[in-house]
């Protein structure tokens, strides 16, 4: 099997990583890639939410199956037009991405098919959302962009000013969605689908805020698996996932592809808060190090509708992944930093025991690693439980250096300490 891989952050290079190990494949093709996924796959300089320029790059490099796991691609309708011309892909079609793409659409499936989810109200003006926080004065609410939003922007406060502030820079081109805050663990939650049933991969628990109680971004960190109680476990499946998976069917947008859910594990059960048709950065990260099963006998079991059958293998240690990130992030980071020479053995993830580097808003230029973009390199740990992990990652940290470079210093704390 020859493979193209469309993105260039991170989880694509995780993903990229993933399909390296494979016995099944003999050709690897990202687009356009990174500096990462160079040294172990053919990087194409094509936009890979060009349909007419991926399709070129198929017919041109003979590629049979082209993998998405990252957004932009897909709200463009790579998947539609390659499947159109007889190109396999794996991916999320135009019909299922309203799940994701309009978060009003997604809380009304919910509703229609009983899964718990916060309760949430559609504002679409400034003045009607202000009269509802002045009659709500105290409570704490989270407001998102009812549209599909980069880094899954939001915020989560308890002060008006604030709530509206952010509201008005969604409102001039988008509807919100405010919702109740919940208190609880979060988790994300990866499945692979075919028409007959879904494969579960190693449930992660990400931290998305720049610091405890700090401003929102696209995720600074992640742990894997995620110690979860067998009756939680259950009523994940039980009220989230089966239900899930019936109204998909139900609705005809049962699709081939990933499906993420991020859910928020509370006191009243799990909530479903978010529905994501590809896969979530940095959790790809944190799991990808586990899986032992090759990611090609996943898919050709999904392309025959057998994914249930498939037994995964997953090691039996723990991951946790660390991003690094650039001087400004989440606001407007400062790129063009120079990284400090890293060894090439870890920039190729070539030794087993040595923390995993999956590389984001990073190029080469002039021979040099240069910063790009906000979340510059994922770093991730693997021990054999979360604490060993933890101390493993931040080992490894100290080896991504640029100036201006940050990072949280308590991923993982909260599930080993007393």
């Amino acid at each position: 099997m020859r493979v193209l891989v469309l993105g260039s952050g991170a989880k694509d290079h995780a993903i990229a990583w993933w399909f390296s190990q494979s016995r099944l494949i003999n050709g690897l093709f990202v687009a356009p890639g990174n500096v990462g996924t160079e040294s172990i796959a053919t990087n194409l300089a094509i936009d890979p939410s060009d349909p007419k320029q991926v399709h070129e790059a198929c017919t041109t490099n003979d590629i049979d199956f082209v993998f998405v796991g990252t957004e932009a691609p897909l709200f463009t309708g790579v998947i539609d037009y390659l499947n159109e011309r007889g190109i396999d892909t794996f991916g999320a079609p135009n019909r299922a991405l309203k799940l994701e793409g309009d978060r009003n659409f997604s809380r009304m499936f919910t509703d229609r098919h009983n899964i718990p989810t916060p309760t949430h109200v559609l504002f679409d003006d400034e003045h009607t959302l202000s009269e509802y926080l002045k009659r709500h004065e105290g409570e704490r609410f989270v407001v998102k962009s009812n549209a599909i939003a980069p880094s899954r922007v939001m915020i989560d406060s308890s002060d008006y000013n604030s709530l509206m502030e952010f509201s008005k820079s969604i409102l001039a081109t988008s509807p919100i969605i405010l919702e109740e805050h919940l208190k609880g663990l979060p988790i994300t939650v990866t499945l692979f689908l075919d028409n007959k049933g879904y494969l579960s991969l190693p449930t992660c628990s990400d931290y998305m805020k720049s610091e405890e109680g700090g401003l929102p971004t696209g995720g600074m960190g992640s742990i894997c698996p995620v110690p979860l109680q067998e009756e939680v476990s259950q009523a994940l499946v039980d009220t989230i996932i089966e239900p899930t998976l019936f109204g998909l069917k139900a609705e005809r947008m049962a699709y081939k592809g990933v499906l993420t859910i991020s859910v928020i594990i509370t006191n009243r059960g799990p909530i479903l808060v978010d529905y994501h048709v590809r896969f979530n950065d940095p959790a790809a990260q944190a799991f990808v190090p586990l899986i032992k099963t090759d990611i090609v006998d996943i898919l050709n079991a999904m392309k025959h509708d057998t994914l249930s059958s498939i037994s995964l293998e997953v090691s039996t240690k723990s991951a946790v992944a660390l991003v690094v990130a650039s001087e400004g992030y989440p606001g407007k980071p400062i790129i063009g930093k120079v990284l400090d020479p890293m060894p090439a053995s870890l920039m190729l993830n070539t030794f087993e025991g040595a923390p995993r580097y999956y590389f984001g808003g990073v190029q080469e230029k002039d021979g040099k690693l240069v910063t790009t973009g906000g979340r510059c390199v994922t770093v991730v740990g693997v021990g054999y439980n979360i604490m060993n992990a933890n101390k493993n990652a931040y080992k490894g940290v100290k080896h991504v250096n640029f100036e201006g470079a940050w990072y949280r210093k308590d991923i993982g704390d909260r599930f080993f300490e007393n």
